[in-house]
């Protein structure tokens, strides 16, 4: 079964909702300021913020600061911050200052039925390479952690809206779970209980195309860390501890890919210490298709392929090869064409370029046709858009002392 309904864990109804959801950890890697401030909105208040690690400090990431993270956790269950608001999904109502409104479902996958490696057949595929070296950082952090808090968003194909147009519809008569402003420009979510689960997953596995179900949409280094835990995990268990050991199962938002409020953005690039060396090997690609280059301050033409996919794998390698060559050089990605500059701005002889926009339509043809995307070739929205920690489910199996310590009923 692909599609499981996971027993959920929310903060109580004593939190503050507005300083507890944080953004996702991989936005805003090259803005320190974005995060000096959450840390200081954040600062003595029950925040997913303390139990999760910003990816812009995961060069600082050592023993110390992810046992404090563990701990944390540890402290939150005892304490009685989270509880068990039973097994079921939670649809989600999302307005963001750029889109009025987006609809998702959190639920969980089965990793058994993710496979993020080229040329796979499996129903959860991954729409970009995946680089394993970014994979064991992350393992170090969840290990041993007892929940997870996802901002994964993964994609399903359906144009009529069959999954969630009814149930959004008669939202009203279900239980509301949370209602708040996000922090940080984030906009307003809105989260309905969903029981009766059955339907929702029949509904669901009759989307299966071209033998996939779900493509990733955001966070897939964070689904491909969870599937190297359960590999390691399983090793240990007989087929039958198998079946429903917590660890084998993500939790994730399930978005339609063809909801109104999903808007497919472009992820941009800077090259840090390159200067005009990389502008010369970037306008050797030539193309039909007028992008931007960036530099000190001023907007140069970079004419690429008409194909959106096309237009970024061939600035892709263009860097590749140029970081190869040049150690002094580093790339970050950043969503939104202000915020890319501005970066890039900030740091002399850096080089932003500005990248067209995939066409949803295209994503899952291309995915099951050829394979994954070039790497960072759409983002779901602006940053401020992403998925922001919220929910919560045990990754471990509780001992009875446990159960009895921490406070989630």
């Amino acid at each position: 079964m692909t599609v499981k309904a996971p027993t959920i864990l929310l903060p109580n109804s004593n939190i503050n909702l507005n300083k507890w959801a944080v953004v996702a950890c991989d936005q805003f890697t090259s803005q320190p300021d974005y995060w000096d401030s959450v840390n200081q909105l954040t600062k003595g208040a029950y925040s997913t913020r303390h139990i999760t690690l910003p990816e812009i400090y995961l060069p600082q990431a050592d023993d110390k600061m992810i046992n404090g993270i563990n701990d944390t956790i540890k402290s939150y269950l005892t304490q009685g911050v989270l509880r068990e608001v039973g097994e079921c999904f939670i649809l989600t109502v999302r307005n963001t200052p750029y889109t009025a409104q987006r609809v998702g479902l959190v639920l969980s996958v089965d990793l058994e039925d993710y496979d993020y490696r080229q040329g796979t057949s499996s129903l959860i595929r991954a729409t970009e390479g995946t680089v394993i070296e970014r994979i064991p950082p992350r393992v170090r952090i969840r290990k041993d952690a007892l929940i997870e808090l996802p901002h994964i968003m993964v994609l399903y194909d359906d144009p009529d809206n069959t999954v969630l147009n009814d149930l959004y519809n008669n939202r009203d008569k279900l239980p509301k779970l949370y209602d708040f402003d996000l922090m940080m420009n984030g906009g307003h979510i809105a989260g309905y209980q969903i029981s009766n689960t059955a339907p929702v997953i029949n509904k669901l596995n009759k989307l299966v195309k071209n033998g996939m179900l779900f493509a990733m949409g955001d966070g897939n280094h964070s689904l491909a860390t969870a599937k190297a835990i359960w590999e390691q995990t399983k090793t240990t268990l007989s087929k039958s501890e198998q079946e429903n050991h917590p660890a084998r199962f993500a939790l994730v938002e399930a978005v339609n890919l063809f909801d109104e409020g999903l808007v497919f953005e472009p992820i941009h690039r800077v090259v840090f210490n390159c200067g005009k060396q990389l502008i010369e090997s970037l306008s050797i690609i030539g193309g039909e298709r007028k992008c931007k280059l960036h530099y000190q301050g001023v907007d140069y033409c970079l004419n690429l392929p008409q194909s959106a996919i096309q237009a970024v794998k061939s600035v892709q390698e263009c860097i590749d090869k140029y970081l190869a060559l040049d150690k002094n050089a580093s790339v970050d990605y950043v969503h939104g064409e202000s915020d890319v500059k501005k970066v890039a701005d900030q740091h002399p002889q850096s080089v932003a370029i500005v990248l067209p926009t995939l066409a949803k339509e295209d994503l899952f043809d291309y995915v099951t046709t050829n394979g994954v995307l070039p790497r960072k070739t759409f983002s779901m929205g602006e940053a401020f858009e992403k998925r922001y920690y919220l929910e919560a489910k045990f990754i471990k199996t509780l001992t009875p002392e446990q159960r009895q310590q921490f406070k989630t009923k």
